[in-house]
């Protein structure tokens, strides 16, 4: 199983962007999609999950301006983040655990994208 991410950069306070993940590989399902993040000098932060049955969970500080969503079908779920500000500078990173085609678990990191949120 592979995830493969894209859409970070540098973006202006106040403006957006959207993340994207997909993954594939020999999967059979999966329960949970999320997105985390780690600042420099900051532990790694939880931002949004969303499960397969679309129930979504945030971190209090992105309630209002981001949302996840995800597409079941391409095994690939999204991050669009409006109204950002420089805290929310950092390397984003998804995650995704489900089941193999095999039936057995699994849990996989994409790659890194870096969001830069400043003037």
């Amino acid at each position: 199983v592979q995830l493969q991410a894209s859409g970070g950069g540098l973006v202006q306070p106040g403006g957006s962007l959207r993340l994207s993940c997909a993954a594939s590989g020999s999967i059979f399902s999966i329960n949970v999609m999320g997105w985390y993040r780690q600042a420099p000098g900051k532990q790694r932060e939880l931002v949004a999950t969303i499960f397969s049955g679309g129930n979504t969970n945030y971190v209090d500080s992105v309630k209002g301006r981001f949302t996840i969503s995800r597409d079941n079908a391409k095994n690939t779920v999204y991050l669009q983040m409006n109204s950002l500000v420089p805290e929310d500078t950092a390397v984003y990173r998804c995650n995704a655990e489900g089941l193999t085609a095999s039936r057995t678990n699994f849990s996989y990191w994409g790659q890194g994208t870096q969001v830069t949120v400043s003037s």
